[in-house]
């Protein structure tokens, strides 16, 4: 009679726990936990990498005043106003 009521009060112990202590929830929480914080961490990743890459490519896009610079592209444009008369006085 002994093992009878042991095996019974397993069985109703067993069957009444609370659906929030079943072994398939147990560790949930934890686990969302874990993947909030992993995608946070690599949100931030993300955002320090674009600003890095934005503040890099703002830095080496400036090219510094130089004078031969400004001399060639004064006379790529007197070339092209030459080539525009050209063509308005072959078609005109």
């Amino acid at each position: 009679m002994s093992e009878a009521s042991e095996t019974e009060t397993y069985k109703t112990f067993t069957n009444d726990l609370p659906a929030a202590e079943t072994p398939a929830e147990v560790g949930t929480p934890q686990k969302s936990g874990s993947l909030l914080r992993t995608l946070l961490v690599v949100g931030a990743a993300l955002a320090s990498a674009a600003l890095v890459f934005a503040v890099i490519r703002a830095t080496l896009s400036r090219t510094p005043a130089d004078p031969t610079t400004e001399r060639i592209q004064a006379l790529i444009d007197e070339a092209n106003r030459l080539l525009k008369q050209l063509d308005d006085k072959n078609t005109g």
